[in-house]
């Protein structure tokens, strides 16, 4: 019952859009919640804030799929391909990437993608509450996603995840050239055919939804503090609090959603997960008024076309680097080659460009659980490329957790001790 937690201080680290969830969850059960991060919630140092805006209920595809062991080496030499690898940064991604193509077995896929959509099939559904009660209703959008290939057989090369999606109760439908042209006559005719997914939705500005949420569990009572997080504080085996750089913040029960920064804490408390920093660019293009009105998949090419508040946005590609590393803008420059082909004629002045850090495990799928030593911290990191749309739902079972309700989906696929 709401209220009767409220003795007890839950410590969120981390304020993107996985901890400003569950900041709101936790205090609608009456904890009170201090969110410690850095920076801004919504703002450009966060990777919620980069995010193509997906919100997909029926996504359940993963990165690692059968035969991409075989593709891998090509789009590592293609200078315009959809991965980067600084040869400097190879030992460093060797270990995770073998572990990526492990999970690439049939049997492996079927069971990550039952994962997959347990989560993301609610995504919706806890979100229209939130944005409702936030006042932002307007960042929810159902039109519907898009994959537009190239090839006009290129549908026939999906059978795999086409199927996956259908027996997982997600609409399909497959669209020749003429149709996807009636669907979305923005993109170029180079696209020959289609697969649409027409129940799923997309966020038109993630920074300004991320933002929303944050201010909404503010106006509840949630404390946010911009500080580093340096360590947790353990007494006797248990959590007693964080130490941030202007000292130590006491608490009760302290949740890791700290993105691809959240290993080390996790380590503190036993558990070791494989967790990459999958660099993510993105470009927006102000001036390139297209009159796109739904997220484009270009299949082939590997990137994502989103009608946003600010103009166009194309994102998509992957550089496995470390955190700290300095980007590498010639990841960015790959997609304003892309807008020209998909928009041959649009505006591509103004150009802004920027660089976030996803946190990628080798399966796809995130970690939520409560840690297995230590009964009062709660795991919720790892969502790779699908952080905002697994953000409603993980800030629920979040706050399930630290009630010590059942939850509303079984997260046995989502323990660390799978790896």
């Amino acid at each position: 019952m709401a209220g009767s937690h409220s003795r007890e201080k839950v410590i969120v680290i981390g304020a993107g859009i996985i901890g400003v969830c569950a900041a709101n969850a936790l205090v609608d059960e009456g904890f009170s919640v201090e969110i410690i991060d850095p920076v801004e919630p919504g703002s450009p140092g966060q990777c919620s804030y980069g995010n193509a805006g997906g919100l997909s209920p029926g996504s359940c595809i993963p990165n690692s799929m059968p035969g991409i062991a075989a593709q891998v080496p090509g789009m590592l030499l293609d200078p315009d391909g959809p991965i980067g690898l600084r040869l400097l940064d190879l030992p460093h991604a060797l270990p995770w990437l073998l572990r990526f193509l492990a999970n690439s077995r049939l049997s492996r896929v079927k069971r990550i993608s039952d994962a997959m959509i347990a989560l993301n099939r609610l995504t919706l559904l806890c979100y229209e509450p939130l944005v409702k009660e936030a006042g932002c209703e307007d960042l929810i959008v159902h039109r519907g996603q898009l994959f537009a290939y190239e090839n006009p057989n290129g549908p026939a090369g999906s059978t795999l995840s086409i199927a996956m999606r259908r027996e997982r109760g997600v609409k399909v439908d497959i669209l020749d050239d003429a149709q996807m042209r009636e669907l979305e006559p923005a993109i170029s005719p180079a696209y020959r055919a289609g697969v649409f997914l027409p129940e799923q939705g997309q966020c038109p500005n993630p920074g300004r939804l991320v933002a929303a949420i944050a201010r909404l569990a503010a106006d509840k009572g949630a404390v946010f503090t911009r500080q580093n997080v340096r360590a947790l504080v353990l007494e006797q085996g248990r959590v007693t609090g964080v130490a941030t750089e202007a000292g130590v913040v006491a608490a009760d029960k302290a949740v890791i959603a700290a993105g691809a920064f959240s290993a080390p804490f996790a380590r503190q408390v036993g558990v070791r997960v494989p967790l990459i920093s999958e660099r993510g660019y993105h470009i927006m293009l102000p001036n390139a008024d297209t009159g796109l009105k739904i997220n484009v998949n270009a299949a082939e090419r590997k990137f994502v076309a989103a009608p946003m508040e600010g103009g166009l946005r194309l994102s998509g590609t992957v550089e496995f680097a470390r955190p700290e590393t300095a980007p590498n803008w010639r990841r960015a420059e790959i997609l304003v080659r892309q807008a020209a082909h998909m928009f041959p004629d649009a505006d591509l002045s103004g150009v802004e460009r920027w660089m976030g850090n996803r946190p990628g495990t080798p399966d796809s799928i995130p970690v939520i659980e409560t840690a297995p030593r230590h009964d009062n911290v709660i795991l919720a990191f790892g969502h790779g490329h699908q952080g905002l749309m697994g953000g409603s739902v993980t800030g629920r079972l979040v706050a399930e957790l630290a009630v010590g309700r059942t939850t509303s989906i079984d997260l046995s696929h989502f323990r660390s001790s799978r790896f």
